[in-house]
C-alpha cells in the first residue's frame, strides 16, 4: 500500500489535533477592529473628513479631493497604528474573483532615509493597468490604461500588513470592467424608484436602500486527500467517484452535532470573519457530509457583496490552517447535495421599515403588496434575464437536483399571500379587497410557548421564494459572485416601479384616487404574472410539463442561457436605467461564454489525464493479476474443475476490458471532438460545441471509471474514494 491514497490515510491518522482554543475576549470586544469603521473614524477624522464621509455614505455626495487628503492622512495613520505597511486598491474584476496590487506607504528623503506617505491621489484613483483581466474586446492589451476609484460606502479593511480600499474598476473609455460600478449604479436607480413609490404612502421616506443577506454553503475535505485528487485541485469537483455506500440517505448530518475538527476551523475563521466586520452569525452542518453553512446578518447590499467576496479566500486560507480545503464548488461530489448561496434580498427604507413585511395598518399593508407584486412583475417578465445572472458550468451540474431549484424560474409567496393576491384580483371593487386575517397566527402546544406562525410556509425547491419579510434567490450558485445577481434584480426592480409610478400617476391625472389607482394597476400585474407564481414541488416531473404550458423557459446549460444578455429588450433595460451600456453587456456575454469553454476544456483535460494516467493502468495490472491467477489455477486444477471454478474471474477480467475499451474509445471521441471546438473562432458557436459535443462524454466516461473502482483491488486504487473524502477524521 504504497500508493499517493495511502500515503494521505496514513498522515491523516498519524496527524496530531490542534487543541480548540475559543477567543477569551467577547464577539463585540473585536468585532470591525481591522474595519475603518465609524468608531475609527470618528477617532482618526477631522469632522469636516467624517462628515464628508458620512455623507457620501448616506446620500452619495462627492468627496472633494481636498478633504480626500486628510481622509488619506487619517487612514495611513489607523493603518500603521494596526501593523499595516502597504495599501492596495481592492476590486471586483469579471473573473468573478478579486484583484489588488500592493504599494508600500514609504517614499524615499534625503540621506537615504524614508518616510510613510499616502496622499489623497493615491487615495481616490489609481491607474493599476490590470489589463490581462477579461475585458470582453472592451480594451485591447496595448490599451492598457484601467483605473481604480474609493467606494467610501463600503469600509476599508486590512488584511494581513495592507490596508484594502474597496475600488471600482473601469476602463480609459469610462467602461465598467468590474462588478461593483453597476451594482451601485443599480442600486442608486432602485433607491430613487422606491422611494418615488414610497411617496406615495409616506412623504417622509429620504432612502430606500436594497439588503442582502447570503447564505454560504461549502465542503471541507482534508489536505492530505485533496492534494492527491487532482480533478479537486485543478477544477475544484470530482470528475470521477463512485458513490459511498452511505452519505447523506439518513440525514444524520444536517443540523447533527458539529465534527470537532470543522468546529476548529469554524470558530478561528469567525474571529478572522469578525474582525474584518463581516457579521457572520450562523454555523450549521448541511445536507451532505463535510458540507457546512455560514450566514451573516443582513446588510446593505453593497457592502453585503464585498463581505462575500471577503468570505470565500477567507474560509479557504483559514481552512488551510487546519489542514483541511474549502470546496466552493456547486457540485464537488456526484450523487450528494450541491452547495448554493441563497442570496436573501430586501429593501429598508432610512428609518429602518423594512418594505417587505406586512404592515399593521391599510396604508403600509398597501406598501407591502406593492412592492410584492411588482417584484413578482418584474421577476415574470425578466425571468429569463434573471436565469443568466446563476448561469455558470458549476451551476449546470448543481441545478435540479439534490435539493437545488431547477433551472424554471418560478416564485413562491405561501398559500396566505396567494390567496390574499387571488382576493385582490378577483373581489376588487371601489378600492377594497377582502384581506386574509390569517397573518400571524399563534399555535398552542401544551407545556411548550407560544409559537407565533409566519404568513407564507418555506418552499426548498423554488428558485426565488418569499420567506416573510424578504425574497430568497436560492439558485445562486455557491462560488459566484453575488454581484451580478444583485445587479439584475435590483435593475429590474428599479425600471418596474418606474413603468408602475408611470401607469398610476396617469390614472390619477384622470382623477382616479390614488389608492384605487395602485389598487387597480396592481390587480392588472397580479393578473399579468400569474404564470411566475407556483407553490408546489419544483423538482416534480409534473412542474416541468406545467411550466412548458405556462411557457416558461427550462434553460439547462450555460450558453444558452447566457444568449438573453445581446438581447434588444435587455440592452434596453440596462441603458434605460443607465446601468450598463450595449457594449458592457455585450462585453459581459463574451466574458461568460470564454469562461464557460475554458471551464469545460480544463475538465475534459483532466479527464483524460487520470483516465490514462491513473485509472487504466492501475485497471490493466488488476486485470494482469487476475490473468496470472487463472493461468496459475489451469495448472494446478484439471480441465472440469478449471472451468467451474475459473468462470467468475474470467467474466471479471472481460468485464474489465470492456470497461477499458469503453473509457478509452470514448477519450479518444471527446479528443476529436475538443481539437474541432478549439478551431471554432466565435466565442457563441464555441461554447456550444463545448456543451454539445464534448461535455456529454463526461458521463459515459466517468460511468465506465466508476464502475473500474468498484471492481479494481482496494489497495490498488490510486484516488481517493468518496467514503474517505466525505468523512473528516
Amino acid at each position: 500500500m504504497t500508493n499517493s491514497r495511502f500515503r494521505a490515510l496514513e498522515i491523516i491518522s498519524t496527524r496530531k489535533r490542534k487543541p480548540v482554543v475559543s477567543p477569551k475576549e467577547k464577539i463585540s470586544d473585536y468585532f470591525g477592529e481591522l474595519t475603518f469603521n465609524q468608531a475609527a473614524m470618528h477617532e482618526f477624522l477631522t469632522l469636516e473628513a467624517y462628515n464628508a464621509v458620512m455623507e457620501a455614505i448616506d446620500s452619495g455626495k462627492r468627496i472633494d479631493r481636498k478633504i480626500a487628503g486628510q481622509i488619506a492622512s487619517s487612514l495611513k495613520a489607523w493603518a500603521i497604528s494596526k501593523g499595516a505597511s502597504h495599501y492596495t486598491h481592492w476590486f471586483h474584476p469579471l473573473t468573478g474573483a478579486t484583484a489588488e496590487k500592493h504599494d508600500a506607504f514609504i517614499d524615499p528623503v534625503e540621506g537615504g532615509k524614508a518616510i510613510e506617505i499616502f496622499q489623497g491621489s493615491a487615495l481616490v484613483q489609481q491607474e493599476p493597468d490590470a489589463s490581462s483581466f477579461p475585458s470582453g474586446g472592451i480594451r485591447n492589451t496595448f490599451e492598457a490604461r484601467g483605473y481604480t476609484a474609493w467606494d467610501p460606502s463600503t469600509p476599508a479593511f486590512i488584511m494581513g500588513e495592507t490596508l484594502c480600499l474597496p475600488t471600482v474598476f473601469v476602463s480609459y473609455t469610462g467602461e465598467s470592467l468590474d462588478y461593483k460600478t453597476p451594482l451601485l449604479k443599480a442600486l442608486s436607480a432602485v433607491d430613487k424608484a422606491a422611494v418615488n413609490i414610497c411617496h406615495y404612502f409616506d412623504k417622509t421616506v429620504k432612502r430606500v436602500s436594497a439588503t442582502l443577506g447570503w447564505e454560504q454553503e461549502y465542503f471541507l475535505v482534508d489536505s492530505a486527500l485533496y492534494n492527491t485528487r487532482p480533478d479537486l485541485i485543478l477544477t475544484g469537483r470530482t470528475v470521477f467517484g463512485h458513490a459511498s455506500a452511505k452519505d447523506q440517505q439518513l440525514a444524520d448530518h444536517y443540523f447533527g452535532i458539529i465534527p470537532e475538527r470543522a468546529m476548529e476551523f469554524m470558530k478561528d475563521f469567525e474571529v478572522e470573519a469578525h474582525k474584518l466586520g463581516i457579521p457572520v452569525k450562523t454555523r450549521h452542518n448541511e445536507v451532505a457530509p463535510n458540507q457546512f453553512e455560514c450566514a451573516p446578518v443582513f446588510q446593505e447590499a453593497n457592502v453585503a457583496v464585498d463581505h462575500n467576496q471577503l468570505l470565500m479566500p477567507l474560509l479557504e486560507k483559514i481552512a488551510r490552517r487546519h489542514d483541511m480545503n474549502v470546496l466552493l464548488h456547486e457540485k464537488p461530489y456526484a450523487r450528494v447535495n450541491g452547495s448554493g448561496k441563497h442570496n436573501n434580498w430586501s429593501f429598508m427604507t432610512n428609518d429602518g421599515e423594512n418594505l417587505l413585511t406586512p404592515g399593521k395598518t391599510a396604508s403600509s399593508n398597501l406598501r407591502f403588496l406593492t412592492f410584492l407584486v411588482n417584484i413578482i412583475k418584474a421577476v415574470d417578465v425578466h425571468r429569463d434575464l434573471v436565469r443568466a445572472g446563476i448561469a455558470s458550468a458549476g451551476n449546470d451540474i448543481r441545478l435540479g437536483g439534490h435539493e437545488a431549484p431547477p433551472a424554471i424560474m418560478s416564485v413562491f409567496i405561501g398559500s396566505q399571500l396567494t390567496e390574499t393576491l387571488n382576493n385582490l384580483e378577483k373581489n376588487f371593487k371601489n378600492g377594497k379587497v377582502k384581506a386574509n386575517n390569517n397573518i400571524g397566527m399563534r399555535l398552542v402546544i401544551p407545556k411548550i410557548p407560544e409559537i407565533l406562525l409566519d404568513n407564507t410556509d418555506r418552499n426548498r425547491t423554488s428558485p426565488f421564494a418569499f420567506t416573510g419579510n424578504k425574497f430568497e434567490f436560492r439558485a445562486v450558485g455557491s462560488s459566484a459572485s453575488c454581484g451580478l445577481p444583485m445587479i439584475i434584480l435590483n435593475t429590474i426592480m428599479a425600471d418596474q416601479l418606474v413603468k408602475f409610478k408611470s401607469k398610476v400617476d396617469a390614472l390619477v391625472a384622470n382623477n382616479i384616487r390614488k389608492n384605487d389607482a395602485v389598487l387597480q394597476i396592481l390587480r392588472k400585474y397580479i393578473s399579468e404574472s400569474k404564470r411566475i407564481r407556483f407553490e408546489g414541488n419544483s423538482y416534480g416531473e409534473e412542474w416541468i410539463k406545467e411550466a412548458e404550458k405556462r411557457r416558461l423557459s427550462n434553460i439547462k446549460s450555460t450558453p444558452q442561457a447566457l444568449d438573453v444578455f445581446i438581447r434588444p429588450e435587455t440592452i434596453d433595460l440596462f441603458e434605460r436605467t443607465k446601468v450598463l451600456s450595449k457594449r458592457e453587456l455585450e462585453a459581459r456575454y463574451e466574458i461568460k461564454l470564454n469562461k464557460y469553454t475554458k471551464k469545460i476544456q480544463i475538465e475534459s483535460r483532466v479527464i483524460g489525464d487520470l483516465a490514462r494516467n491513473h485509472i487504466i493502468p492501475v485497471a490493466i495490472r488488476y486485470q494482469n493479476l487476475l490473468v496470472e491467477n487463472v493461468r496459475g489455477l489451469k495448472e494446478v486444477l484439471d480441465k472440469d474443475s478449471f472451468e467451474k471454478i475459473a468462470q467468475t474471474q474470467i467474466k471479471m477480467i472481460k468485464e474489465i476490458s470492456g470497461h477499458i475499451d469503453i473509457i478509452q474509445k470514448n477519450l479518444e471521441l471527446m479528443l476529436d471532438e475538443r481539437k474541432k471546438a478549439n478551431k471554432i473562432e466565435s466565442a457563441v458557436s464555441q461554447a456550444l460545441a463545448y456543451n454539445e459535443k464534448v461535455l456529454p462524454y463526461f458521463d459515459i466516461i466517468r460511468r465506465h471509471v466508476d464502475k473500474l473502482e468498484l471492481k479494481v483491488d482496494d489497495g490498488l486504487w490510486p484516488l481517493p474514494k468518496y467514503r474517505e473524502l466525505l468523512f473528516l477524521q
